[in-house]
């Protein structure tokens, strides 16, 4: 199409899972004629993929669609917002009424449709239907976030994501590696594959949904992912498994499969039995310690993300003392900390002993305290090492131009950078660097010629 139907602004709020979908929104908004907008008063149409996974999410969603309306008000262009994602799927039909800057709502599960949606309010006529690309992704960069599943079948008690997105499914394992080949074609050197509870991929197929030799569980997906980047030297790493999740098969898949990474993250959110069964979670600090000691002993040198919470109804001093040991017991590579959020329509919300919020502060910044302590230990450890490094962009500093990517031991977005001075890298190369020192989670190194 030689003249764009309009220009959108994308906003993107949350975890990188909401990156997927703006990006499959925005392939598929590409692909039926609009163009890109990166001002608002450059825009014809705004969308806001929403966050609500805390109840600070949602706010920070509805303040950011609320300045945005602001922003475009002050302008001189009309520019409707579209919101989508979690806050439309948790609010539903509350949200026009409350939300009358707001020209559109979209769920979560019906992203797909967003051509229509877009076309409907800004007033765009088709003779023929907009075409849909097989591959919906526009990925711009090194590192790709490929979803394996969505939805959640724990209904952990604090958690409303499986009301928000709904029961567990898993995409088919030829869709995943369709879409992991045409981002690698592009030039993507990294492959995240991510999903609520990785783990159990698969688990959901009938037998009749796989065909013969395809994959049917994580580890083999892997494989199979592995395999189809081999030839392009290309990284696999996958985020947020389980404990549950952590079968011999995987654990070996992980070891053995030069592609996939020696990088686990397991969120615990805690150790104690009493507050785990609280939670609708499983396990023991004595069975978590054994996984993670197993772990260790099977992938020499595997590096371990969790996530710890505080402050969950009825945690005494002693369960959170418990919990602050078994992380220092544990050594976590890197550990995110969150406080309990009491989320409207959880279990949790509703149970008695509700930890007052000046104690969950406070343990939520002793428990911070100690990852930080662990983290930039682990960090620091790898002074003196030589590792890969891809190249993730170029940022102008005062002394200069700057690379900045992130090794092997770093998840993108999550773990901190590598900073090298400039060179004639260029975003998505691999070299070969020697790390000189360290700073919190940031490290400083040289390319090793």
């Amino acid at each position: 199409m030689d003249t764009p139907l309009g220009s959108v602004l994308y906003i993107t709020l949350g975890c990188a899972k909401n990156e997927v979908d703006t990006d499959r929104m925005r392939s598929l908004l590409t692909a039926a004629g609009y163009e890109e907008a990166f001002d608002p008063q450059d825009a014809d149409i705004a969308i806001v993929n929403t966050c609500s996974f805390l109840a600070s999410a949602t706010s920070e969603s509805i303040e950011t669609t609320l300045e945005l309306a602001n922003e475009v008000q002050d302008g001189v262009r009309s520019c409707p917002i579209v919101m989508c994602g979690c806050v439309p799927s948790r609010y539903g039909d509350d949200l026009p009424d409350e939300l009358p800057e707001v020209a559109a709502f979209v769920k979560a599960d019906e992203e797909d449709g967003i051509v229509a949606v877009i076309d409907g309010v800004l007033g765009v006529e088709r003779e023929i239907a907009a075409y849909i690309p097989q591959v919906k992704r526009t990925v711009e960069g090194a590192v790709a976030y490929v979803k394996i599943s969505d939805g959640c079948n724990r209904f952990c008690s604090f958690c409303m994501i499986p009301y928000i997105r709904g029961r567990y499914h898993s995409r088919n394992a030829e869709s995943i590696i369709s879409e992991v080949r045409d981002l690698v074609a592009g030039g993507v050197r990294e492959i995240v594959l991510i999903g609520q509870d990785t783990g159990i991929w698969g688990t959901d197929f009938a037998d009749e949904d796989v065909t013969e030799g395809s994959p049917r569980n994580l580890a083999q997906l892997l494989q199979a992912v592995a395999k189809a980047v081999r030839p392009n030297n290309v990284w696999v790493r996958v985020l947020y498994l389980q404990p549950e999740g952590m079968t011999d098969e995987l654990i070996e898949t992980i070891r053995d499969t030069p592609e996939v990474l020696l990088y686990i993250d397991i969120p615990v959110q805690h150790c104690d039995a009493r507050i785990l069964k609280a939670m609708r979670r499983s396990g023991s600090r004595q069975e978590l310690e054994g996984l993670f000691r197993d772990l260790r002993e099977r992938i020499p040198g595997i590096v371990i993300r969790s996530t710890a919470m505080v402050g969950f109804p009825t945690e005494t001093d002693d369960e959170f003392r418990d919990l602050i040991d078994f992380m220092d017991t544990v050594g976590f590579d890197y550990t995110s900390v969150f406080a309990y959020s009491q989320e409207e329509g959880s279990l949790a919300a509703k149970m008695e002993g509700q930890v007052d919020e000046e104690v969950k502060l406070e343990r939520a910044q002793e428990a911070m305290d100690l990852a930080e302590s662990l983290g930039f230990a682990a960090t620091a450890a790898h002074v003196g090492e030589r590792a890969q490094v891809i190249v993730d962009g170029i940022e102008e500093t005062e002394d200069g131009a700057e690379l900045i990517g992130h090794a092997w031991f770093q998840a993108p977005d999550s773990d901190g950078a590598v900073h090298l001075d400039a060179s004639e890298a260029s975003v998505g190369d691999i070299l070969t660097v020697e790390f000189t020192d360290s700073f919190c989670y940031e490290l400083i190194g040289h390319v090793v010629e």
